[in-house]
């Protein structure tokens, strides 16, 4: 291992063997293990180390072949991941097969699945936003405290226990501790009570990755450094004999100390050494330290967990005449496992309140709203994981947690919203690109601030802006109604400076500077999830004047728009960059009218649609957009374009432009990888056919036009990046990159 407990690696192979360990919801456990007189009552105390952990499941199918009983196991990091998972009644069984086959993007990804993420920040998606949020607090700017929140993590956590809701360790068929760091007060903390889940979670706290866990009012995070491998607790708990095991942390090499970043994990390294070798020192003659060696495997290693928790048991196997003198005869210890695995019985009671705590600024009745779950129902597990992820999602909230709670003969549901500390205001910033590698690029950079929360229905105010071939500036206020978001006002203000090219063939011969001053107000109503509807009016002006190249078309300045508009939006796609599954539509309306002062009359109409299906690695996506006028003819500040990367590839971005709007695509996606915390790379095609009709520039004709491509796509930390060609009707051709979507 080479990175160290406080790298991003150790986050994500720390995520990777969460996941392994993942077993199906039970309920709380009732009995506890205890050793009959006469024999050793036998500590498992498992240390920390990345996913390096996994080596522990090896190590234990060892000792279940050996007949070797557990009495009670102690964890810290990793370690207390496996050993909660064997305390709650897990078999090696279930935590081999999910080594194999559970994912880690599970884990890592603290938003819920995009489609339960509510319709505003869904829209968040479109812009390419670079870098992290940045919060602005009382004039002062922060970053939050970790890169991964926890929640995601947290929700695998529940389905890794068998034992649900707050109970005491000794109460679970074998006895468990968890091993966590007071941040505040650098003192060890041994977790005894609570729920099993959240233990674990505070173990393995990686410190500037995984954001601090709250557990009975301190801030706790990763065990390692003042405990790796906790020996004394596994004595103080029940150890007559502790089997330890510590599957290493070890040092970078010269060459490797490269940045200040590398120093720093390297310090942490030897602190982290010197408690392990403390720890072993307290070990007696009677006790066993298992040491594993893992040459070739880091702490990052996730997709080598199988291969890591062999090399485990091929180490404790070196181990079996040391371990044979706690062996107990078969039929012993097979009634000694039947009992460590029977699941505890399910409390089906139903829930009398729901509770939300610990917020300032948030209303709780819009926190309530948002979740499925309900007073008066049994608690269902996968249901209230869903209502976190939810929560979370929002886009509000530091940590969300739930515990349930007997108070007053009532049983109280209380979820836990902690509030971003770095908020409520933020800042972000994106980028796009797109080229085809000849004189035909542009650029975009833009920047967003959003400050949040201004009233008690969660009053918003979001500011817009843009640089590069379009500039922008944007602001609305969005206002809910009503607490549960179902209506809303906005007004809204903007100004727009874009240009229109005009082609004859692949040749650009004009450019035409477009520039609007827009105010208008909508009511709407959101869809929850799914979607969202608007209706609104609008007024302002518009130029649309002679840039370069010859005058095609009368320029037109000073004109006055006043226009009803309405929307419809649907949005159930997975993901807005690599959509795999679902399905999402929008259908725009601008009636521009007189006596709303506006100077031209028409009623425009536009819609897209896009629909993806995957069965395993492969992707199938349907596109089509259209649209015209419904009256009236469309000025040329408001007409259609086509051309580009996959709108109609092998012509020139923005190529043909027009009055009316036919297009449709299938897209092929194959995909080559799967990264943590991004989407993957991809191999695609597409094939593509479209029209503008009444187009602007005659010479282009309004035939139907074909065309299609081959590309290499990828999500990078920059953004989802493509490197394409394109061949289209009448020998058009061209070369594509583009960061940002098509």
């Amino acid at each position: 291992m080479r990175a160290l407990p406080y790298s991003l690696p150790s986050a994500i192979a720390a995520a990777a063997l969460t996941l392994a360990l993942s077993v199906p919801p039970a309920a709380q456990a009732q009995a506890s293990t205890q050793a009959k007189p006469g024999r050793p009552r036998v500590a498992l105390v498992l240390g920390g180390g990345g996913a390096r952990g996994a080596a522990h499941v090896g190590v234990l199918k060892v000792l279940e072949e050996l007949r070797i009983p557990v009495d009670c196991v102690v964890g810290t990091s990793m370690g207390s991941i496996v050993a909660g998972a064997y305390a709650t009644g897990s078999t090696i069984a279930d935590m081999d097969a999910l080594i194999r086959s559970v994912g880690l993007r599970d884990v890592i990804a603290d938003d819920p699945p995009r489609r339960e993420k509510p319709i505003r920040r869904k829209a968040d998606d479109a812009r390419n936003y670079i870098g992290p949020e940045i919060g602005v607090r009382e004039g002062e700017f922060g970053l939050q405290p970790g890169v991964v929140s926890g929640v995601g993590l947290e929700a695998v956590l529940r389905r890794a226990v068998k034992a649900k809701g707050y109970i005491d360790f000794d109460r679970l068929p074998i006895p468990f501790r968890a091993v966590a760091t007071d941040i505040e007060s650098g003192e060890m903390v041994v977790i005894d009570r609570g729920e099993v889940a959240s233990a674990m979670r505070a173990s393995l706290a990686i410190p500037g990755v995984i954001a601090p866990a709250h557990v009975g009012g301190r801030l706790l995070v990763d065990g390692m450094v003042v405990r790796n491998v906790p020996v004394d607790i596994g004595r103080e708990l029940c150890g007559d004999v502790v089997i330890a095991v510590d599957v290493g942390t070890p040092l970078m090499k010269r060459s490797e100390l490269t940045s200040l970043l590398a120093v720093s994990q390297q310090m942490l390294s030897i602190l982290t050494n010197q408690n392990v070798e403390r720890s072993v020192a307290q070990l007696t003659p009677s006790d066993i330290l298992i040491r594993i060696d893992l040459p070739g495997f880091t702490v990052a290693d996730f997709d080598r967990l199988p291969a890591i928790a062999a090399e485990g048991e091929k180490a404790a196997r070196g181990f079996a005449d040391e371990l044979a003198r706690l062996a107990l005869p078969p039929q012993a210890f097979a009634a000694l496992r039947a009992r460590q695995i029977v699941p505890p019985a399910l409390d089906t009671r139903p829930i009398d309140e729901i509770r939300v705590v610990g917020l300032e600024r948030v209303n709780p009745a819009v926190v309530e709203h948002a979740m499925e779950t309900r007073a008066g129902e049994a608690p269902d597990p996968s249901k209230l994981d869903r209502d976190m992820q939810r929560i979370y999602g929002s886009g509000d909230f530091e940590h969300v947690d739930y515990r349930l709670i007997e108070e007053k003969g009532k049983r109280v549901l209380a979820v836990q919203a902690l509030e971003k500390s770095w908020g409520p205001n933020y800042l972000r910033f994106g980028l796009t690109l797109s080229s085809d590698f000849t004189t035909n690029s542009y650029f975009n950079l833009l920047g967003s601030y959003r400050a949040t929360w201004l009233n008690r229905l969660g009053g918003e105010f979001r500011a817009d802006a843009q640089v590069g071939r379009t500039n922008r500036l944007a602001g609305e206020f969005y206002q809910p109604l009503v607490a549960n978001r179902y209506l809303f006002v906005a007004p809204r203000v903007e100004v727009e400076r874009s240009p229109i090219d005009l082609f004859v063939g692949q040749q650009r011969v004009a450019r035409y500077d477009v520039r609007y001053g827009r105010v208008g107000l909508d009511l709407g109503t959101q869809l929850t999830r799914y979607g969202e509807v608007r209706l609104g009016v609008l007024a302002g002006t518009v130029d649309a004047e002679l840039d370069t190249g010859p005058s095609i078309v009368r320029p037109q300045s000073d004109v006055r728009q006043g226009a009803y508009t309405a929307r419809l939006k649907f949005d159930q796609l997975d993901s807005l960059d690599f959509p795999r599954r679902g399905v999402g539509a929008t259908v725009h309306l601008f009636s521009s009218r007189a006596h709303l002062g506006a100077d031209d009359t028409y009623t425009k109409w536009e819609a897209d649609a896009l629909g993806a299906y995957s069965i395993g690695d492969h992707t199938l996506q349907l596109g089509a957009k259209a649209g015209g006028a419904l009256s009236g003819e469309l000025p040329l500040y408001d007409q259609f374009s086509l051309g580009g990367f996959q709108q109609l590839s092998g012509f020139k971005t923005f190529q043909l432009y027009g009055r009316d709007l036919q297009f449709g695509r299938a897209t092929y996606l194959y995909r080559l990888s799967q990264g943590g915390f991004l989407e993957g790379a991809y191999l695609g095609a597409s094939l593509e056919a479209g029209r503008i009709a009444k187009p602007l520039v005659a010479a282009n004709g309004s035939d139907w036009q074909h065309g299609g491509s081959l590309f290499l796509a990828a999500d990078t930390p920059l953004g989802p990046v493509y490197v394409g060609y394109g061949i289209a009707s009448g020998g058009n051709r061209s070369a594509y990159f583009l960061l940002g979507r098509p």
